[in-house]
């Protein structure tokens, strides 16, 4: 079977022709950067992007959005900046369009903006953009086909977050119409936390779902520090940092690549290059 093709009932999965998919399953850990769209004018936000592409191998970019249950007070704040700043589809938009142009580039949302703006236009305005998925991290059971149908037609990769908590029973139906990437929390609480991690739960939930899908698996939500990641990064195929960097972009844009420059360093160290689970 090659990568490009799909065991019966696990859902589409990347060929080795995407630019995801190669950066996905080469034998390092990636880093990937969340980046709130509209926290700053647009060439401000372009050249924060040109900065962070220097150490970051993909980006997140995330549609501002008034209830943002998942996130905790930093990126809840940046979101909440973007919208007073108005626009925030079009700044969306305009990000992916530039960081498109220099790493692989994901859309994270909620489902609050996809249901007010139509799943299908929403999926062709992303993908004509540049994006090569979309995740909407509160994606509901009942509408999950519908998102994956209209995201599949505009030839959009479907990452999906699955929550720790999933059994072993709901398990195929959560990972069902995924492509792109799977995600795993590193920490169960909203993003921002600083607190430590459960890694060998985190090990034996990346198992759990490398046995269920072929799709990589990535991680994100809690890995506050370069040394957290260094311990994350040999059980993912990916790290993804969000609030350091979302924080320094708010408070101090300059320092912004120096903190993501930190965590790529670590993801480099003997330890995170270890055999992933």
């Amino acid at each position: 079977m090659t990568s490009g093709d799909s065991p019966a009932g696990k859902g589409p999965t990347l060929t080795t022709a995407d630019p995801l998919h190669t950066l996905l399953t080469q034998p390092r850990c990636s880093l990937g950067v969340f980046v709130p769209a509209g926290l700053h004018p647009v060439s401000a936000e372009r050249r924060h992007l040109d900065q962070l592409a220097q150490a970051a191998d993909l980006f997140e970019v995330g549609l501002a959005t008034e209830d943002a249950v998942l996130d905790g007070p930093v990126i809840q704040s940046a979101y909440h900046r973007a919208l007073r700043r108005g626009n925030v589809l079009d700044a969306a938009v305009r990000a992916v369009e530039h960081a498109a142009g220099l790493r692989p580039t994901v859309v994270m949302t909620y489902w609050e903006p996809v249901r007010r703006h139509g799943p299908e236009y929403l999926a062709r305005l992303f993908a004509d953009a540049g994006a090569a998925g979309v995740m909407v991290v509160d994606l509901p059971a009942d509408q999950a086909a519908r998102w994956h149908d209209a995201a599949r037609e505009a030839g959009l990769r479907t990452p999906r977050l699955i929550p720790r908590t999933t059994t072993d029973t709901s398990l195929p139906a959560a990972v069902a119409g995924a492509s792109g990437w799977l995600y795993a929390p590193a920490s169960t609480a909203p993003t921002g936390y600083q607190g430590a991690l459960d890694l060998p739960a985190l090990g034996h939930f990346t198992r759990r779902l490398r046995g269920a899908s072929p799709l990589p698996v990535v991680s994100g939500v809690g890995i506050s520090t370069p040394a957290l990641a260094a311990r994350v990064a040999p059980v993912v195929d990916a790290v993804v940092i969000g609030t350091p960097v979302v924080r320094a972009l708010a408070t101090a844009p300059g320092r912004a690549a120096e903190v993501t420059a930190s965590f790529a360093q670590a993801l480099h160290t003997p330890a995170s290059l270890e055999t992933r689970a």
